[in-house]
């Protein structure tokens, strides 16, 4: 279908893990003006709900948005792809060359001859799939940020103190201090074990053709637990009298922070205000310096800071960071800091073309660095995590507004991950838990703050409907803040095997003395569940290790289906499975294919992770729930309009495409949503 459009300009403004129960619950008490004056100028259901497709998880859902294909029709179906053949293995999704569907980018720049911008969509969008020259691709290689791969050095904690001796240079030390302030002690009796599911995604993104493995066997290992702890590099620092500078102030105090892999020594100073109190940090590339290279007044942050780091091989990376002081004590006894991530800023690999990240460079600024930090530590949560993505939302926000008042581009696609970074981070802390002693209120408290950041962010292109712009608020999923914690089934980061082991159906090795071991003992393993929401057979000639002969598939298809509804959650006796069917029967949810698993499967509200495991329609604690959410407003649009009509994910490619006058992507399944529209299709 193509036809005369209803708009010249049309940017999507993608927000990971917006919802519309808690966008809902903040327009009603006013914290979101902007998204209410684009209800008002445009048009949406009045529950504001997307209708999303499942799985409920990054990769597949802004795939479907791009395509209008379900999942099992475009082949992205969890954050990582099932290795054929290979039960227990996983290969990385983003990846464009996974994709069976056509995106409506490509049809925007070939057919259309429009010019297309694609900012950092976590779902097929690289490496680009069409050489149009109107076509510009700019990363999605991994969801939190562009170029997260582009990270040369990790978070530090610098620990400064009068009482130190030395400078010590602690590598890879966990940091967790749920509840705790801000001053950070005894780092050294901390030493993190190892865990694969801690960079699981990056070792997956660098694997990407020969896949990883990684079995989850307890609750400790699953996505909540892991996230808690933070890998960080720690540096504990005398802080003595300033000697030796080129030009250091009066009564000024010295100590040392460590970047790099302990390579990289930069000196700094602690600085007296007037009233003769210590209140600034000053850091400096060497003591002959006359200037420092960041400042930071107060227990602020610093953002962007600019640095070389030399690395191993002694050669010198241009990277940028972002310097956060937590405490001050006033006579200059101690300083607790964070230093965030280091991100290369001479990776242009992953924009297309490379001479658009020169233009961003000049006009917009660096990549800035994402939060290191965890949401165990409630005054980390609001003194470095939140005031750090408000740094990067306004940071994409100029970006984006620097193509549209520049005339750069007439379609643009855009991600962005602050909401869903957040809830990885500390959502399930909005309900109180034991194992951590957590404030529930305050967590609450950081949604909003998250939600409101957010508006702030929307806000910025309010302005751009009385330009000529058409502008589609939408999202992949929404959050869930988790009720009951200890069900091991449906972690997308591998395979679990409590459930399953249970139910007899997958037994691991064990050792001499009886231990279970992270290994799938395959002879006596008849199915596996895997990823998401799968649950795979060990099917002979069919499966590396197969033990399951074909014509007992279905037979034993029922019996799992039927042991996956009769299953109790052991701490409340509630039944954990809401829906579970095979392959062919999944097709009228979107999931079926050599893509899908055996089994299709989802848990039951309560027993819902943030997201991935859910059905696209359940609800969470604390107001939450895993819908996406939906408002268009702009030329082409009905103004102030609400419709009735169950909006489906599959639907916006084809309005898309309606309201900029193209063809609809090829396998795209979905249906213009004409109620909103202005003409009669």
């Amino acid at each position: 279908m193509k036809r005369e459009a209803l708009t010249e300009k049309m940017i999507l403004l993608g927000v990971d893990g917006f919802e519309p129960r808690l966008a809902k619950k903040f327009l009603d008490q006013g914290k979101m003006p902007n998204l209410q004056k684009f209800i008002d100028r445009g048009a949406c259901r009045e529950d504001l709900v997307l209708l999303g497709a499942m799985p409920t998880v990054t990769p597949p859902l802004w795939t479907t948005l791009a395509t209008g294909a379900y999942p099992g029709t475009h082949g992205i179906t969890c954050m990582f792809g099932q290795k054929h053949g290979q039960l227990d293995t996983l290969v990385y999704n983003l990846d464009s060359k996974r994709c069976k569907a056509e995106p409506l980018w490509n049809v925007f720049a070939e057919d259309g001859n429009k010019k297309t911008l694609v900012w950092h969509w976590p779902g097929s969008a690289w490496p680009p799939t069409s050489d149009s020259p109107n076509l510009s691709v700019v990363d999605g290689t991994s969801p939190p940020t562009i170029n997260t791969s582009a990270v040369v050095d990790i978070l530090k904690i610098v620990v400064a103190s009068a009482t130190l001796k030395e400078v010590q240079f602690l590598p890879n030390t966990a940091a967790v201090t749920p509840g705790a302030g801000c001053i950070i002690d005894n780092v050294e009796d901390l030493v993190a074990e190892e865990k694969v599911a801690v960079n699981f995604r990056g070792a997956a993104a660098k694997n990407r053709d020969k896949g990883i493995k990684n079995i989850v066997t307890c609750e400790e290992e699953n996505e909540i637990n892991v996230l808690s702890e933070f890998i960080a590099d720690t540096v504990k620092s005398p802080i003595k009298q300033a000697s030796g500078w080129a030009d250091a102030p009066a009564g000024a105090k010295e100590f040392t922070i460590v970047l790099g892999k302990g390579l990289n020594r930069r000196p700094a100073l602690l600085l007296q205000n007037k009233q003769g109190e210590y209140d600034t940090v000053a850091v400096y590339k060497s003591k002959k310096e006359i200037e420092p290279y960041v400042t930071i007044q107060g227990e602020n942050s610093v953002y962007c800071v600019s640095d070389s780091l030399v690395d191993e091989n002694g050669k010198a990376i241009l990277c940028n960071r972002n310097y956060h002081v937590l405490d001050i004590k006033p006579d200059g006894s101690q300083v607790n800091m964070i230093v965030d991530m280091a991100v290369d800023m001479t990776r242009d690999d992953l924009f297309h073309p490379k001479s658009l990240y020169k233009e961003v460079l000049e006009n917009v600024g660096p990549v800035p660095s994402r939060p290191g930090v965890t949401g165990t530590n409630e005054k980390l949560v609001e003194r470095v995590y939140i005031p750090t993505w408000d740094y990067y939302c306004k940071w994409q926000a100029d970006a984006l507004t620097y193509f549209m008042d520049n005339n750069k581009y007439d379609v643009i696609f855009s991600h962005l991950h602050n909401v869903d970074a957040s809830g990885h981070q500390f959502w399930h802390f909005a309900k109180h838990q034991e194992m951590w002693n957590n404030n529930e209120e305050a967590y609450q408290g950081f949604i909003e703050k998250v939600y409101i950041q957010t508006d702030n962010y929307l806000g910025r292109f309010l302005p751009y409907l009385d330009k000529g712009w058409t502008i589609i608020i939408t999202s992949d999923h929404g959050l869930i803040s988790q009720e009951n914690h200890g069900v091991i089934l449906g972690e997308i980061i591998g395979v679990t095997t409590p459930i399953m082991e249970s139910l007899g159906y997958t037994t691991l090795v064990k050792d001499a003395n009886g231990k279970r071991l992270r290994e799938i003992d395959w002879a006596n393993t008849k199915a596996v569940a895997s990823r998401g929401n799968y649950i795979y057979l060990n099917l002979i000639g069919r499966d590396e290790h197969g033990i399951v002969d074909p014509k007992d598939k279905y037979d034993l298809e029922t019996q799992i289906i039927n042991d996956l509804y009769n299953y109790r959650d052991p701490k409340t006796g509630k039944r954990v499975v809401a829906l579970a069917m095979r392959n062919k029967d999944a097709a009228i949810l979107g999931m079926s294919g050599p893509e899908c698993g055996d089994i299709v499967y989802f848990k039951e509200e309560s027993f819902n992770v943030i997201h991935a495991d859910s059905l696209s329609t359940q609800n969470g604690y604390a107001g939450t729930s895993v819908s996406p959410i939906f408002v268009a407003a702009g030329p082409g649009i009905k103004e102030g309009y609400k419709t009735e009509r169950v909006i489906r994910q599959v639907d916006i490619a084809p309005t898309m495409a309606i309201l900029g006058g193209v063809r609809f992507p090829a396998q795209s399944e979905g249906s213009p949503v004409h109620q909103i529209l202005t003409e009669d299709i």
